[in-house]
């Protein structure tokens, strides 16, 4: 009877150890989410090497309100969290002196084509106080860094990719979907934006943008994809809903959500 008893635990114990080691090898990134609209993505953080200043990026449960505000708009769109974002707009020693932050994926986007970008945008938690400090458009961006491979200027490989939002339709609670194809402008950082002409001071629409990476080199690829503030007004906010082609990021505070759209 012992015999059979230590055989029999011998045996549940191995296939336990099997049930672990098999789970171990599934990668996080695959893990359904709770309400089996998708999965989870464990590769999201602050890019340290993008971070000026001591800013805040964080995910956050809420924001819920503002006080008095009631029904969808006075909840995160996704779930119970989001990502919250804080940056300052003199605190360095620096010129300027304001903060920046990126809150990005260093991983899951590197090699894809720029052009393949046909969906992006997300959903802003704005505050009244925030537009004080640097007008309607003082909103967090969507910045891809990309490498743009232009037949007109062959050895530049690094750019910024930058959506700067017009503004949100409404403050002080949560907007509707921002939609970073159809409103707002682009901008590309350094030597790529004066040969293309899609400059921080001379942004082009997203269509415009398109066409302009498009002359004839080797297609442009991405390198990371992340929401971004600053070096410019202070801003405490939060963002949700990062859309990126068919995936909705879905910020919780504990962890990034996908859903799949479509």
């Amino acid at each position: 009877m012992n015999a059979r008893f230590r055989m029999k635990r011998k045996v549940a114990l191995g296939v336990t150890a099997l049930i672990a080691l098999a789970a171990s090898a599934v990668p996080a990134s695959a893990a359904p989410s709770p309400d089996g609209n998708g999965g989870s993505s464990d590769h999201w953080g602050v890019i340290t090497r993008n971070t000026v200043g001591s800013p805040v990026a964080a995910l956050r449960t809420g924001p819920f309100g503002s006080f008095g505000v009631q029904g969808p708009a006075a909840r995160p769109p996704y779930g119970q969290g989001s990502l919250g974002i804080e940056t300052a707009d003199d605190s360095t020693s620096l010129t300027p002196s304001s903060e920046m932050v990126v809150f990005g994926n260093e991983v899951d986007f590197y090699g894809d084509p720029v052009l393949g970008l046909n969906q992006v945008g997300f959903r802003v938690f704005q505050t009244s106080e925030n537009v004080s400090y640097g007008g309607a458009g003082n909103l967090p961006n969507i910045r891809f860094e990309i490498n743009p491979h232009l037949a007109g200027a062959p050895a530049t490989t690094y750019s910024s990719m930058v959506w700067v939002p017009a503004s949100s339709p409404v403050v002080d609670r949560w907007s509707p979907y921002l939609d970073a194809t159809t409103t707002g402008t682009w901008f590309l950082t350094g030597n790529a934006g004066t040969v293309t002409g899609c400059t921080q001071v001379a942004p082009c629409t997203f269509q415009q943008l398109r066409t302009a990476l498009n002359d004839g080199g080797p297609q442009p690829t991405i390198y990371t994809a992340g929401v971004s503030k600053g070096r410019d007004f202070m801003w405490i906010g939060a963002v949700d809903g990062l859309r990126i082609n068919r995936t909705v990021y879905d910020f919780e505070a504990d962890g990034v959500k996908t859903r799949r759209v479509g």
